[in-house]
């Protein structure tokens, strides 16, 4: 009987297929939700290690990549996927209710920053023209930097 010659023992295999292996033996053993775990505290150590930067130099690494490989249209092409799929799944007034919120929070925004402005600008006309009283310069011109204690 010839052997077909593969560069394998009887009852080797590859690193690949022992992972694969491996992988499903722990899969069975401990479930789906174990990955979730263990996913989640490599990323949580990463975060600590390397901080938000490293996630957004990543994330645009990986970007730049598709947008080389597959074209800026591809992001168009996706993103009218993902808006059709949430129209059949949501329906029109999804966008109507987003869209009502979305102008309430600008108009919000808005009217937060103009009672700032208004305020910067009552503040800044009744700013005193002299040092307080704590700031005016002590006899000898220095200006004390702690009340005096007693």
């Amino acid at each position: 009987m010839a052997e077909e010659n593969t560069g394998k023992k009887k009852g080797s295999m590859s690193v690949s297929e022992a992972g694969r292996k491996g992988g499903q033996t722990v899969r069975d053993k401990y479930g789906h939700s174990f990955y979730e775990e263990i996913g989640r505290k490599g990323g949580e150590t990463v975060k600590a290690e390397r901080g938000r930067a490293f996630y957004e130099q990543i994330g645009k690494k990986g970007g730049d990549t598709v947008k080389a490989e597959r074209g800026a249209a591809f992001y168009e092409t996706i993103g009218k996927k993902g808006g059709e799929a949430v129209k059949a799944e949501r329906g029109t007034p999804f966008y109507e209710e987003i869209g009502k919120k979305g102008g309430h929070r600008v108009r919000t925004l808005i009217e937060e920053g103009k009672k700032a402005a208004t305020e910067a600008a009552a503040a800044a006309m009744n700013k005193p023209a002299e040092p307080a009283e704590e700031e005016k310069p002590a006899p000898g011109g220095e200006v004390p930097t702690e009340p005096a204690q007693e």
